[in-house]
């Protein structure tokens, strides 16, 4: 689950990192109202789930409370479009406002999971308010890290050479051991997948703050986290995606054209995989899982038919705990309660198959039934080029 930037802030202050003076808006008067309370010179900065949005337009800064509400009103409303958004962009519903700050220096931290190491690691670094991929290609002595062993938690010696490794003056040290320290309990306090201060600054008079957050947390530990939960905005989410949550499905928009559903991750991979290896490019990554009942199999295919961009819809199944006369009635409900507008490809093998092939063939519906993976993927990929 991602979160707005103002959110990650509000957990980083609630763990005593420090962070600028503000407050989220959702009208331009809103925003003139905090610049007054401020009293200086402030940032209007877009909140949208994506990176970029400085080069995009989406971070202005203001010298008077009028001039913030201009920002404001110029940004509410609107759709951002960043490098990561896409063309159609996000919708831009609030924005952040908060006290222009000095930074003397710019550096970076963050806390994740290493999924190489099955551990958290922390990385830090002097290069801060840049791309910390392009910084570890060009520069990757500059790029300190440390696993941390969940048993200890990050021990002070290790925040201590992190931030001695960044270097900071002396006296600042406390102050980032403190906020390592910190970042780390929030990690593990909220099941958090990542957590990243960029830039965390040294401003002129010689403290941190952290100017920009990133917060996401594991899908799987929000339920255990009502306060978290809350914060959660649909609004930044694909409206398919949310569907699909909504029903307990996976489903992953992509660019392509040949919409699938499968049961199982790794068939997933292989039918993308297969899609592209024959010319075509996959619509999104759906899949039902193995415990799917019949109304989540027929809600599901109605996502991926109402998806605008797919061209043909290939079903790819191995019967299992799911049985293949289960997924059969589904896509004939799916397909009399939906309409079939896009040609139907459906393959399946497994439990229940030769019933599972009855039901489809006696149905009367007009479909494609393959029995091979590779001439199921063929005849899919060819019809969307017909």
């Amino acid at each position: 689950m991602k979160m707005h930037e103002y959110q990650a802030k509000g957990l980083l202050a609630q763990y005593g990192i420090p962070i600028p003076r503000g407050g989220v808006v959702r009208t331009a008067e809103e925003a003139r109202k905090i610049a007054e309370e401020i009293g200086g010179p402030v940032a209007i900065k877009a909140q949208v789930h994506a990176g970029g949005r400085g080069k995009a337009g989406g971070i202005k800064t203001a010298e008077t409370p009028s001039k913030a509400e201009e920002a404001a009103k110029s940004l509410l409303g609107t759709r951002l479009v960043t490098h990561q958004t896409g063309p159609e962009g996000l919708p831009l519903n609030a924005v952040l406002v908060e006290e222009a700050v000095e930074a003397k220096r710019e550096l970076y931290l963050s806390t994740l999971v290493d999924t190489s190491e099955n551990l958290p690691l922390m990385i830090a670094s002097e290069a801060g308010g840049v791309d910390i991929e392009e910084m570890a290609a060009k520069s990757p002595e500059k790029i300190l890290k440390k696993h941390i062993d969940p048993v200890t938690g990050l021990t002070s010696y290790q925040a201590r050479d992190l931030a001695y490794g960044m270097n900071l003056e002396p006296e600042q040290i406390k102050s980032a051991t403190d906020i390592m320290t910190n970042m780390y309990k929030l990690f593990k306090e909220k099941d958090c997948s990542l957590v990243e201060i960029n830039p965390l600054v040294v401003t002129s008079d010689g403290r941190l703050l952290g100017l920009d957050a990133k917060v996401n947390i594991d899908d799987n530990g929000v339920p255990y986290h009502e306060d978290i939960a809350e914060l959660s905005d649909t609004s930044q989410e694909d409206p398919l995606e949310v569907q699909a949550g909504e029903i307990g499905v996976n489903y992953v928009k992509l660019d392509g054209n040949v919409g699938c559903l499968v049961n199982g991750a790794g068939m997933a991979m292989a039918t993308m995989d297969l899609i592209k290896y024959m010319g075509g490019e996959p619509a999104n990554f759906l899949d039902v899982g193995g415990g799917a009942n019949e109304d989540q199999i027929t809600k599901a295919i109605e996502i991926l038919l109402s998806d605008p961009k797919v061209k043909v819809a290939w079903v790819n199944i191995f019967g299992g705990i799911l049985r293949c006369d289960l997924m059969a009635r589904a896509i004939i409900r799916a397909a009399k309660e939906k309409g079939l507008q896009v040609p139907l490809v459906v393959r399946m093998k497994g439990t229940n198959f030769e019933e599972g092939m009855r039901l489809l063939k006696e149905s009367g519906i007009d479909m494609i039934i393959e029995s091979d993976w590779g001439e199921a993927a063929k005849k899919a990929v060819a019809m969307t080029k017909a």
